[in-house]
């Protein structure tokens, strides 16, 4: 096995694979090693999903630069990842008359990070979000904010770097790195790589890697965020994404419509001391009250699940981008908490384009390959289109999961593609397959026999998420098995 390479990306999170789809159009030999059993495992997993407008990062930081610049990219590049990805825009609604001056303050803001955007009075609001609390005496507009699919756009990055060369593991750590001067040593869990360059975007993990080399002169702390999520209610509950004010522990809980037509509400924003994925329903009530604020009118029995997710708060408040003062072909990503999302295409450019290129030559391919196959959705098709698809391929008739209508044949594409999801969960950010309100009650059996199957593993084998997450333990009694 090759363990030679002249970059090395250490994390599969959005910024990961998006620096792995921009590194793979030059001739470079690229590994992505990843710790979790899949890309999309950790912050970028779970998170509002929102292509943040640019409006609210103090001017000539990191963070407004990537956010703004990122808006720009974004939409274009799930065109071309095919991604599902709406620009709806985003209202900061303001209370009082006190709080329409900071509307005003962040009006001001938004020119100088050339941000498009508008106020409306409690008139105007109420016309574009009937919903709203009628409290409510006006909002800022950021027409150029929208959601996204996170799993698919984290998934389709990595595929497309797969498809042009990239190499990924997965279920290894990165244990100890050495700068030995022509090269970086790196020691996984399972092996011993060589490689000209690394570039640490690790997550939660960034900066206890970037310390073995060099001291940082910053914290990163753990931010954890819980929200609800709401199932297929009617459209138009809200139609942008709804933000109260922003505050020092971020934008504060929102009110969204996601790309599948569920509800997302929170997130809440609280100081954890471990990368700690609970919930709790004191923390959950808070977060409802503060919902129902906004939207007083918010159907709380669709509820279909809660979840959390942490973010890495750096104790500046800013992004970190940079090589190593000591180690200058160490690339460092930390502190790469909300807006990081949206900006991931942009860091992924600046990495490239600023850091790397001075570094080793980068050379065009001739044969780039630009887009990703397109996903076969029967949910989304015609009477007429899935007769015709189900008469030429009948596995896209026979439907797994019942709630989100996902067919035999849409799990077998998505286990076909390059970057081969091997667990239930995988399966289900990929597809949608669990994500309705039984939450795989009545699908997971089915999914797992499908990985069984098309791997050629034993049941007892397949995973839910991560290593030892076996869903079946033991073969019952006359059952086939190996």
């Amino acid at each position: 096995m090759n363990n030679k390479f002249d970059i090395i990306v250490i994390g599969a999170g959005v910024i990961g694979c998006n620096i792995a789809r921009e590194l793979s159009q030059y001739k470079l030999n690229v590994l992505v090693i990843e710790k979790d059993n899949d890309v999309c495992a950790r912050a970028s997993m779970a998170n509002s999903a929102i292509v943040h407008s640019g409006y609210d990062p103090v001017p000539g930081t990191f963070k407004a630069r990537f956010n703004v610049e990122g808006n720009r990219m974004f939409y274009d590049l799930c065109k071309r990842l095919d991604v599902e990805c709406y620009q709806i825009g985003s209202l900061t609604i303001a209370m009082d008359d006190e709080q329409m001056k900071v509307l005003k303050d962040l009006e001001k803001r938004a020119a100088e990070n050339k941000v498009p955007v508008k106020i409306l009075d409690h008139d105007e609001l109420l016309k574009e979000e009937p919903n709203v609390n009628p409290k409510a005496v006006g909002a800022l507009l950021a027409p150029t904010a929208g959601i996204v699919d996170p799993f698919t756009f984290c998934a389709h990055n990595i595929e497309n770097a797969l498809d042009n060369g990239v190499k990924l593991h997965l279920n290894e750590e990165v244990k100890e790195i050495k700068d030995l001067k022509d090269h970086f040593e790196i020691k996984t869990n399972l092996g011993i790589y060589q490689s000209t360059i690394v570039i640490n975007a690790a997550g939660h993990g960034s900066y206890k890697l970037g310390s073995q080399l060099e001291k940082l002169d910053y914290q990163i702390t753990p931010r954890k965020g819980e929200y609800f999520v709401f199932d297929h209610y009617a459209k138009g509950l809200v139609n942008h994404t709804i933000f109260p004010l922003p505050s020092a522990k971020g934008k504060g809980i929102l009110v969204t419509p996601t790309y599948s037509a569920n509800y997302l509400i929170g997130p809440s924003s609280e100081l954890s001391e471990s990368e700690d994925h609970s919930t709790d329903p004191a923390t959950l009530a808070m977060v409802k009250a503060g919902a129902l604020e906004m939207v007083p009118s918010l159907p709380f029995n669709e509820l279909i699940r809660v979840f959390a997710g942490v973010r890495a708060t750096p104790s500046d408040h800013d992004f970190h981008i940079a090589p190593l003062k000591t180690h200058p072909k160490f690339i460092h990503l930390c502190g790469i908490e909300s807006p990081g999302f949206v900006s991931s295409p942009a860091i992924a450019k600046y990495v490239v384009n600023e850091l790397v290129s001075p570094l080793i030559k980068l050379e065009k391919k001739e044969n780039y390959i630009t887009h990703v196959r397109p996903k076969i959705e029967t949910r989304k098709m015609s009477a007429e289109e899935k007769i015709k698809l189900i008469k030429e391929h009948p596995e896209y008739g026979e439907i797994i999961c019942q709630c989100e209508k996902i067919s035999k044949g849409e799990i077998l594409d998505a286990m076909s593609r390059s970057d081969h999801p091997h667990t239930i969960k995988a399966i289900k950010k990929r597809c949608r397959a669990g994500f309705g309100k039984c939450q795989g009650g009545f699908c997971q059996p089915l999914v797992a026999k499908l990985i069984s199957e098309y791997y050629h593993i034993p049941l007892t084998s397949v995973q839910y998420s991560k290593i030892g997450s076996n869903v079946v333990r033991y073969p019952t009694k006359g059952a086939k098995h190996d």
